[in-house]
């Protein structure tokens, strides 16, 4: 199971398509200058004036520690542009790596990258794995002092970590937002057949254009790669935002990298294909199962094509997002109950030793 409970389906919208700016947000830290003293405690006349300098100088504190990581960070976030699309990535190595978004890539095979500096490179696709969301491109020519970004563990991230988000919303490179670690371990569809599991919820700001750009921790550390926010179908919802998690780019990236392709994904897979299965009465009554992969998890397990898988170790597989989303909380090699129904309506449950995505 990942880290955090799965939350209600919701339509999220990926970022990667850039519309015309029309605003940019100025974003200031307040601080409150008075003592509250504690309830039944007798007001001390000295507390306003020893809390005020602390207060400022926490303040003052956190306002420094932006800026410097800012400063350290904004050279390794660029900006990607196709003829189609614009969006953001963090340069990954020395070589001329850079992550970003599978969607932000989309089909195109070639970019033009734009550096904080303001000069443009071009850049060709090394490999994208479209079930995490991330793609790395390659700068086509060396760039002297190119630096990496450094990508730290987004597993001990805690809820109320401050954060910052770096990239280009609405083409307007460099843009930085603040906020704080919301949730870390959201299992979230993105839409298309696309569930991601371990995504790092934010409240900073994330806009079309900073897909593919770097979610910073005070450390200086890049922990999540923005890649979706909420919305409810028509506006985009403020202060709910997802990013893929560093250590999911540590693991992908490194495998595109060296050979266009994921091998390794430590995600669970079953082997099938699969569409919605709806009842007489319209509604959603499991998965059918359209295809399975020869010698796969399921057809050892006996699953063939027709059968209706409705559960998976207990939990609910009414659809083929809540399927993926029963698996992407789960390990390769576990061994899991699956409820299944078969063409004449007979109910089993099959055992199956679950594979990994990327061998799928």
């Amino acid at each position: 199971m990942p880290r955090g409970e799965h939350a209600k389906p919701h339509p999220w919208r990926p970022l990667g398509v850039l519309v015309p700016a029309v605003s940019v947000a100025v974003l200031l830290v307040a601080t409150t200058t008075e003592a509250i003293p504690l309830a039944g405690a007798a007001p001390d006349p000295a507390a306003s004036k020893i809390a005020a300098p602390v207060q400022g100088a926490t303040a003052l504190a956190i306002e420094t520690a932006f800026v410097r990581v800012v400063k350290a960070v904004s050279p390794s976030v660029v900006e990607i542009s196709t003829t189609s699309s614009l969006g953001s990535g963090v340069v990954f190595d020395t070589k001329g790596d850079i992550v970003t978004n599978a969607h932000v890539v989309g089909n195109a095979g070639q970019f033009t990258v734009s550096m904080s500096n303001g000069r443009q490179i071009a850049a060709n696709l090394v490999g994208t794995y479209m079930p995490d969301d991330l793609a790395v491109i390659r700068l086509s020519s060396p760039v002297l002092g190119l630096k990496p970004a450094t990508f730290g563990n987004s597993a001990g991230l805690e809820v109320g970590d401050l954060v910052l988000a770096i990239g280009s919303p609405f083409g307007l490179a460099g843009s930085v937002t603040d906020g704080i670690v919301s949730f870390n371990g959201r299992t979230e569809s993105e839409g298309s057949g696309v569930v991601i599991p371990d995504l790092v919820q934010t409240s900073a700001a994330i806009n079309p254009g900073n897909s593919g750009g770097a979610l910073v921790g005070l450390s200086g550390e890049v922990v999540g790669i923005p890649t979706m926010v909420a919305s409810n179908g028509s506006s985009a919802a403020a202060g709910v935002g997802f990013a893929v998690a560093s250590n999911t780019v540590k693991l992908i990236a490194p495998q595109l990298i060296s050979s266009g392709k994921v091998t390794k994904a430590g995600r669970a897979a079953l082997g099938i294909s699969g569409t919605d299965g709806i009842t007489f009465t319209g509604q959603a009554g499991g998965v059918i199962v359209t295809a399975t992969q020869a010698n796969g998890p399921a057809v050892r397990a006996g699953i063939k094509v027709g059968d209706i898988i409705t559960a998976i170790d207990g939990q609910a597989t009414l659809d083929l997002t809540s399927l993926q989303s029963v698996l992407a909380g789960m390990k390769p090699g576990a061994r899991v109950k699956v409820a299944v129904t078969n063409q004449t309506g007979q109910k089993r449950t099959a055992t199956a030793v679950l594979g990994d995505l990327a061998q799928i």
